[in-house]
Formats: structure tokens, C-alpha cells, sequence
């Protein structure tokens, strides 16, 4: 069982109206992957936007230089898990638009302005958007470009060299968006209450978050294939104790989550604005209720 966590809040005193996004970014004891994410934003962005941090423990100097820079931050002084901390940096968001990213991202150039080109033509906010993952190792995952290596932690970083990748890329939108970076309105992270704690630490609460938005509306699930990152892949996961998720996701909504992402979402699947997500009403429907029946018992 998950110990909710206390947690502290620090917003800064004043709001910038230009702020377009309210970047949300949680971290456990990563300073030096915070500051190079954080500096991608500050460096590469097109627009100015609000940045808002979650430390967990802050040991590393995270808390001290967090202060230093004057972001506006939430702090526990044990790992609260992405769920808590997803939540508690929401309540102190300014913009329209919430936009959750992990430290150990590199945002390339005018990846935000690729992100709202697609938002502005939206007639409605029935949107859940994400940015394209560069990683240097093929994980068979089509949503990812890969495998190209710049680098695979700070000390062999390639910036230049996926500075110049990123800007002859032309890589296509994809369906199935389903996790950072993504951006939601705030009216609908709002209704939908924004990340489930019962998946605390936060395994499957992804799956489930996009499932909420299901139930809202959503339809356009879409990776934005202009809109690049790096990912370094310095997974915090193995520090905490893995909640069952997967059990978890399967009896709240009566379907395994990898039938959500390949069938429904159709994750990774090219975009064809034509095509309308919907959920099958075929034998795999049916196979899938009766799995997610049997994952609900383990």
C-alpha cells in the first residue's frame, strides 16, 4: 500500500501572462538531468511558458537550486510517485494548457511551437496531445525514433549532432498518444481529475489517464511528429516498489491496457486525420474482457 505523501507547495508570487504552457516536471535526486531538461526549454522553446517542479527528496541539490532559480515547486521529502506529484504541481498551473514532461527529456528546437500549430486548429479541447521520443536504442516501439544514439546519459551527450538531426527530420504524426511529453487543456485534466492515485507510485496511471479522457470526449490521440525530444531513459523505477498496475487497470475498466493502446489508441500507427478512434465491437473485444477478467483475479 502506497503511504499518501505529505507534500509542500511554493508557487511564485506573480504570473507572467505571456506564459503559453504550464510545464510540469517531477524529480527524484536528478539534478543534473532537471537542469539539461530545463535549459532545453529555456534554450529551444518558442514560446515562453511556466515551469513547475516536483521534487521528491531533493537531496542531490535539487531543492537548493530549485529555490535558487525562483520556479515556482512542490516538495516531499520521500518520493511521492507521479500520480501525487502530477496532482499537487497542477494546482499551482496559470495557463490553459498543462504540459507534463520527465527530467531526463531534451526538448528540441520550436518543439512547442510544432505542439500548438496542431492545438490552434482544434475547434474544441477534445485533445490529448505528446511530442515524439528520439532514444538511442530500438525498444520496437513505433511511436519512438530510433535507435540514434546522441548520447546515452549527460557525459556522452551529443548536443550539436541531435541539434542538426532534429532539424532535417521529417517525421510523420502518429496515433495513440498515452504519455510524456504530453499537453491536455486544463478544463479536461480538470474534469477528469487529473492522474489516478490508486496506481501510486504510478505504474499504468498513463493508460488510465487517457481512458478518462476517453470517457470525456477525447478522440485525437495524437503524437506530433515535428514536436522532438530526447529521451535518456534514466528510469527512477527501479528505486520503488512496483505497484500492480496492470491489475489495477484491468478491473476499473474492464479491458487489458495493451488492448487500449494497440486496438483502440492504435499507438504508433500512422495519423490519418480521416480515421476516427474507436473501440472494436469484435471477437478481440470479447477475448479482451475475458483476459482483463482473469488479470483482475491475479
Amino acid at each position: 500500500m502506497f503511504v499518501k505523501p505529505s507534500i509542500q507547495f511554493f508557487p511564485t508570487a506573480q504570473r507572467n501572462s505571456m506564459d503559453l504552457f504550464s510545464i510540469l516536471i517531477p524529480s527524484w535526486n536528478n539534478l543534473d538531468y532537471l537542469k539539461l531538461c530545463i535549459h532545453s526549454i529555456n534554450s529551444n522553446s518558442f514560446y515562453n511558458h511556466q515551469l513547475i517542479i516536483h521534487i521528491n527528496e531533493g537531496t542531490d541539490g535539487t531543492l537548493e537550486w530549485i529555490q535558487q532559480q525562483g520556479y515556482s515547486y512542490t516538495y516531499s521529502t520521500q518520493n511521492a510517485g507521479v500520480c501525487y506529484a502530477l496532482n499537487a504541481m497542477a494546482t499551482l498551473v496559470q495557463t490553459n494548457y498543462i504540459l507534463y514532461i520527465n527530467d531526463d527529456m531534451y526538448v528540441c528546437a520550436n518543439w512547442d511551437e510544432h505542439l500548438f500549430k496542431v492545438i490552434e486548429t482544434k475547434k474544441d479541447n477534445l485533445f490529448y496531445y505528446s511530442g515524439t521520443m528520439i532514444e538511442y536504442e530500438d525498444s520496437g516501439n513505433k511511436a519512438v525514433i530510433s535507435p540514434f544514439d546522441f548520447g546515452r546519459d549527460i557525459s556522452t551527450f551529443k548536443e550539436a549532432e541531435l541539434t542538426a538531426f532534429a532539424a532535417q527530420i521529417n517525421h510523420p504524426d502518429w496515433f495513440g498518444s498515452c504519455w510524456p511529453p504530453s499537453i491536455v487543456h486544463k478544463s479536461l485534466w480538470e474534469q477528469a481529475g487529473g492522474y489516478n492515485v490508486a496506481y501510486s507510485p504510478g505504474f499504468y496511471s498513463d493508460p488510465d489517464f487517457a481512458m478518462k479522457l476517453w470517457q470525456l470526449g477525447v478522440r485525437d490521440f495524437r503524437g506530433i511528429g515535428a514536436s522532438l525530444v530526447y529521451h535518456f531513459k534514466c528510469r527512477s523505477t527501479g528505486r520503488v516498489i512496483r505497484n500492480n498496475g496492470r491489475k489495477t487497470f484491468a478491473k476499473t475498466w474492464g479491458i487489458p491496457a495493451s488492448f487500449l493502446y494497440r486496438e483502440v489508441l492504435k499507438m504508433g500507427l500512422l495519423y490519418d486525420p480521416k480515421v476516427r478512434l474507436k473501440f472494436p465491437t469484435n471477437f478481440k473485444f470479447v477475448w479482451a474482457k475475458i483476459r482483463a477478467f482473469y488479470i483482475g483475479l491475479g
